[in-house]
C-alpha cells in the first residue's frame, strides 16, 4: 500500500450518489460528506423547500448537487428521481437508502393504514429505488448500495416494532441484493446506527432520549456527522471487498 493509493481509498471524485432523506439528520450529514469526498450528490426528500435549501447548501460547499422532491412511497417518483439524476449527471454510482418513516404503534394496536405506510417508505421504496437504478448501477465501474437501517433491527423494540421489523427486512434484502448483484459488480451493504441526535430522536420526551442515550456502552447518542465515516467507508473503494454486510455504528448498543 503506497501513500497515494491510501489517499484515494475514500475519494468519490467523479461518482454520482443519490441520498434519500438527504435534507436533514443522518442523510444530510452523508450528503455533505460525499460532496466533501468529491461526489456529485442528489438529495431526495418529500418537501421541495428543504430539497432546494440542501441543494444550495451543498453547492456552497463547492460540490455539484441536485435536490429532487421525492416520496419514497410513490413508485413513479422513484422513476423520476433516477431519470433526473441520470439526465443531470450522466451516470449513477451510489444509492443511499436513508429515508425512513418512524410510525410507532404497539403490537396489538396496529392499524392496516399505518402498517402499509411504514412498509411503503421503509421497505418497498428502498427496494424499488434500487431496482429502478439497477441499469445505471450495472454500468458503473464502482457501484455501491448503502441501506441505512437501525440497531433496532437486532433488538426487542416495543412500541416501534413496525419500524424495527422494516429495518430487519432491509438487512435481509441487503444480503440478498449483495448475492444477486455481485455478478453485476454492485456491492450492497447496510449501516445500522444506534441512537443519533436527529429530529426523529428529539421528538421523544426528554426522559426517553436520556434512556436511549444511556443504553449504549458509550453512554451517549451520536452526532449525525459520526455516521459519515462508516457510510463513506462502505460506499468507497476502501470497502471494495466488502458486500452483504451490516456495519453497526451504535456506540455499543446491540452488544450491551
Amino acid at each position: 500500500m503506497d501513500a497515494e493509493k491510501l489517499r484515494t481509498l475514500f475519494d468519490l471524485t467523479g461518482r454520482v450518489a443519490i441520498v434519500t432523506g438527504g435534507t436533514r439528520g443522518i442523510g444530510r450529514a452523508i450528503a455533505e460528506g460525499f460532496v466533501a469526498a468529491g461526489a456529485s450528490v442528489v438529495v431526495a426528500s418529500r418537501k421541495p423547500g428543504p430539497c432546494a435549501e440542501t441543494e444550495a447548501h451543498l453547492k456552497a460547499m463547492g460540490g455539484a448537487a441536485l435536490g429532487v422532491p421525492t416520496h419514497l412511497g410513490d413508485l413513479a417518483a422513484l422513476d423520476a428521481l433516477v431519470a433526473r439524476t441520470a439526465d443531470t449527471f450522466g451516470r449513477l454510482d451510489i444509492v443511499v437508502n436513508n429515508a425512513a418513516n418512524p410510525l410507532a404503534q404497539p403490537i396489538g394496536g396496529l392499524t392496516p393504514e399505518a402498517f402499509a405506510k411504514s412498509q411503503d417508505v421503509n421497505v418497498r421504496g428502498p427496494v424499488f429505488l434500487v431496482q429502478r437504478a439497477l441499469e445505471h448501477l450495472t454500468e458503473s465501474p464502482c457501484a455501491a448500495v448503502l441501506n441505512v437501517i437501525s440497531a433496532g433491527a437486532f433488538m426487542w423494540s416495543p412500541g416501534v416494532a413496525m419500524y424495527a421489523a422494516a429495518k430487519a427486512a432491509m438487512a435481509s434484502y441487503t444480503r440478498s441484493m449483495a448475492a444477486e448483484f455481485a455478478p453485476r459488480g454492485i456491492r450492497v451493504n447496510a449501516l445500522a446506527p444506534g441512537t443519533v441526535d436527529t429530529l426523529m430522536v428529539r421528538n421523544n420526551p426528554p426522559e426517553v432520549q436520556e434512556a436511549m442515550a444511556g443504553a449504549a456502552l458509550q453512554n451517549r447518542m451520536a452526532d449525525p456527522d459520526e455516521m459519515v465515516g462508516p457510510a463513506l467507508f462502505l460506499a468507497s473503494d476502501a470497502a471494495s471487498f466488502v458486500t452483504g454486510q451490516v456495519l453497526l455504528a451504535d456506540g455499543g448498543l446491540v452488544p450491551r
